[in-house]
């Protein structure tokens, strides 16, 4: 009985001293989602609030929150922030619903992260225009130099451009935010071929993006990383359920040898085991390389996803009730 009493009386104090996942120490620097909405309808410009686009839902960012989650990537569309050119003023409508929801974010000690969801397109047109995308940066970013919890996105996968014209955009834009005053904000950068993670060091992204330069040295490696066969994040399968680690290992590789920093802006797997172990598989390899890994964001939260395979909108999306559990654990 004695023996049994001491073990029965270290599990309380085992209990007693545990804490919740939100209160734990992080093994990330920035764990959470992207908020997609803003972005949608994006070829009704300036399209309608309520009918083309929707902004996030704050009670949900709540949500989030409480569970642990400090990070949240607002996808927004540049057609709509600055309308018509590049070097045009902020449209007051669209920015004030923007701005909204950063200072929500922000006012409660999380990072709100700002990205022009646009493919290195302008209304539909491959941006060449380095100095207007460095106006335009300069504009978005002037209402948020002093606030330390933004974090600015030169712009969501760039695909089937010129690679010199990808890295000079990636450079006009950190030149415009810093221009802006902006000088203590993280920026990430993206690359071109879609910015798969699992390609960073097969296509021209590893031979050319490290030549970017930062007056601040704050410039963040935002790469994605989707586990179906084509890694397009449009199949419910992954490859396998090792496929997470996999496809990240050649870029951890690449950015510790370039001595750079680097982030899964984007990610998800399928409601089933085999791409649950993939996705915690990845996450753990990421948590044992946080040297150059500083976080990582599911893709995605928002109020218009309905049955959308990876919605993480809470509380009764697929995701939501199979990964959320997950992602607390791995945060």
């Amino acid at each position: 009985m004695h023996f049994v009493s001491l073990l029965l009386a270290a599990a309380v104090a085992t209990l007693a001293v545990a804490t919740p996942v939100e209160k734990r120490a992080k093994k990330f620097k920035f764990f959470g989602v992207n908020e997609s909405g803003p972005e949608f309808g994006n070829t009704a410009f300036p399209g309608v609030k309520g009918k083309d686009y929707i902004w996030p839902t704050l009670s949900t960012i709540d949500t989030f929150i409480n569970a642990g989650f400090n990070t949240f990537r607002i996808n927004i569309m540049m057609e709509r922030v600055v309308p018509t050119k590049l070097t045009n003023p902020l449209d007051s409508a669209y920015f004030k619903d923007l701005d909204d929801t950063v200072k929500y974010i922000t006012n409660k000690k999380a990072y709100a992260m700002i990205v022009p969801h646009n493919y290195g397109r302008y209304y539909d047109q491959i941006i060449t225009d380095t100095s207007g995308m460095q106006a335009f940066w300069k504009t978005l970013a002037t209402p948020y130099k002093d606030n330390e919890y933004v974090i600015f996105d030169t712009n969501n996968e760039f695909h089937d451009m010129d690679q010199t014209l990808v890295v000079n955009l990636n450079q006009a834009a950190i030149n415009g935010i810093r221009a802006a005053g902006a000088t203590k904000q993280y920026i990430h950068v993206e690359g071109n071929d879609w910015n798969g993670a699992w390609t960073w060091t097969t296509g021209k992204n590893g031979a050319t993006m490290g030549a970017l330069t930062d007056p601040s040295n704050l410039i963040v490696y935002q790469m994605h990383q989707y586990l179906d066969t084509d890694g397009s994040g449009t199949h419910v399968d992954c490859v396998s359920s090792t496929i997470g680690q996999e496809r990240i290992k050649a870029a951890t590789d690449w950015l510790r040898t370039n001595k750079k920093v680097g982030f899964i802006g984007e990610f998800a797997g399928g409601a089933n085991t085999q791409c649950q172990t993939a996705v915690k598989g990845m996450l753990d390899y990421m948590s044992q390389n946080t040297d150059v890994w500083q976080g990582a964001l599911w893709w995605a939260a928002g109020p218009w996803w309905a049955d959308y395979m990876y919605s993480i909108e809470p509380s009764s999306s697929t995701a939501y009730k199979y990964y959320m559990s997950t992602l607390q654990a791995a945060q």
